[in-house]
């Protein structure tokens, strides 16, 4: 099973890059989010892997991030979700705006990736709602997995391109922990965090914690 891969972009396509790695070249499809954070054609890219094996059938799928490889094997692991889907999802709403959508409950926000309707919109929801808060508290992109050996993959010295993480990735994280450690169940905690961070992206740990407690506090 191939997981990651560092090479040199060939060419790019509006679905897929092909990658060259000492001379043998990967067909690497990503979503439209992965292809714009990767560099140009000539360029070194890093990407984590996934590959659906089918009967006459080998596709490998690329995701600059482990969060976003792990979303895509959860989100194909729903029924009537295939690997197009699921990137299409990842593609509009990212990591952490489906991680977000499933821990809110909000079905629509998954139903704007293209070729996703309601139905299988609500069943994401609902099939992944449990298994949300340990995939938003991942974090950490390819270049920060990269050490010197990989970086040496490539002969020539070509500037690579690393994905920016989310503003606050770490502090969700750290306030999933913090409200679990306090005695919330972790969908409440998720959903708690999920609205906190989207009303305050920038917010830090103590920040996203104070306006989870608030949201989870009992209303007279």
């Amino acid at each position: 099973m191939i997981g990651k891969i560092t090479g040199r972009i060939e060419y790019r396509a509006t679905d897929h890059v092909l990658i060259d790695v000492r001379g043998v070249g990967y067909l690497v499809y990503c979503s439209e989010r992965t292809l714009a954070g990767l560099p140009g054609v000539g360029e070194v890219a890093a990407v984590y892997t996934d590959m659906l094996v089918q009967e006459t059938n080998l596709q490998l799928f690329g995701f600059t991030t482990l969060a976003e490889k792990e979303w895509h094997k959860l989100l194909t692991s729903v029924q009537g979700v295939g690997a197009k889907a699921s990137l299409a999802i990842l593609g509009a709403l990212g990591p952490d705006g489906i991680g977000r959508a499933i821990a809110l409950g909000d079905w629509n926000a998954v139903k704007v990736a293209k070729g996703i309707g309601p139905k299988i919109a609500q069943r994401v929801v609902l099939d992944l709602k449990d298994k949300a808060p340990a995939m938003m508290a991942m974090g950490g992109t390819v270049a920060e997995a990269l050490g010197d050996h990989e970086a040496e993959v490539i002969e020539a010295p070509v500037k690579r391109r690393a994905p920016a993480a989310a503003p606050n990735a770490s502090a969700q994280s750290e306030a999933l922990s913090a409200l679990s450690n306090l005695g919330y169940s972790p969908g409440d905690a998720a959903g708690a965090v999920a609205q906190a961070a989207g009303e305050a992206p920038d917010a830090d740990t103590p920040a996203l914690i104070r306006a989870a407690l608030k949201l989870l506090a009992p209303r007279e």
